[in-house]
């Protein structure tokens, strides 16, 4: 399987120390934010809305610096990393967005393999991985399908294929599930599962307290800008799991207008 990699070790991904965020300089989306993130570590992140998901997820994948404090990805401190070395390392980590962003002119084989295109590798170099890597997500029979004529859980698997393809060391999922329906989003929680027991780290970012109960890893949850560390929904305690369960329900109703 061409996403398969091995670790002989643990390496630190991902080292958050006392990190802060603020867009104006005076209020911080995220304080004192301290993190490890190691090969093969799963970890859901959760919290209410606002409360900075996006923000910490942005900054892993290099599209915000931190305000303060001190960012090391793959034992590089990215406030001082030459900004030609940013692209070389935001190939060692896949995105996975919730609403797909396919090139709808692209064919699946195409949007995937546009990462490589992009790169200039010669199609003869990755035309088999792209392949493969179809084949795994269950669409071996869609290669050369347009965007328009794919269902929401297809767009997600092709988007996760993408993020795949250069054979990053963490993966990004944002909401991988919020576009697609129960059944396929249990089909895309397995092949993240999958593809981190074949030694790949992996964050999703969800509201989806039901998936994170289910899936029995650890929680990373952000709350008031400030990010703490769980062990599995189960064993955190009823009084935060009823809050957790409360704010999702209040999020759910604020964007129903309610």
């Amino acid at each position: 399987m061409v996403i398969a990699q091995s670790h002989k070790q643990r390496s630190v991904l991902v080292n958050f120390e006392n990190v802060g965020l603020s867009y104006d300089g005076v209020s911080e989306t995220l304080r004192d934010v301290n993190m490890v993130i190691r090969d093969g570590d799963f970890r859901f992140l959760t919290g209410p809305s606002g409360a900075g998901k996006t923000s910490l997820m942005r900054m892993i994948y290099l599209a915000q610096k931190p305000s303060s404090g001190r960012l090391t990805l793959f034992g590089e401190n990215i406030n001082q990393l030459p900004r030609d070395q940013l692209p070389l390392m935001r190939r060692r980590i896949g995105v996975v967005f919730q609403e797909f962003r396919l090139l709808e002119h692209l064919t699946a084989f195409e949007n995937i393999a546009l990462p490589m295109r992009v790169q200039g590798v010669n199609q003869n170099e990755y035309a088999q991985d792209v392949t493969e890597l179809l084949t795994w997500v269950g669409l071996g029979d869609r290669v050369n399908a347009l965007p328009e004529t794919l269902s929401g859980g297809e767009k997600q698997r092709v988007a996760l294929a993408r993020a795949l393809v250069s054979k990053p060391d963490l993966i990004l999922a944002d909401e991988p599930t919020g576009n697609v329906d129960p059944i396929m989003g249990e089909r895309i929680m397995r092949l993240l599962v999958e593809l981190n027991r074949l030694g790949t780290a992996v964050i999703v970012a969800t509201h989806d307290l039901t998936l994170v109960r289910r899936m029995k890893k650890n929680i990373l949850r952000l709350k008031d800008g400030r990010l703490s560390l769980h062990g599995p929904l189960k064993d955190i305690s009823p009084a935060t799991r009823a809050e957790a369960s409360s704010r999702a329900a209040g999020d759910e109703r604020s964007a129903l207008g309610a």
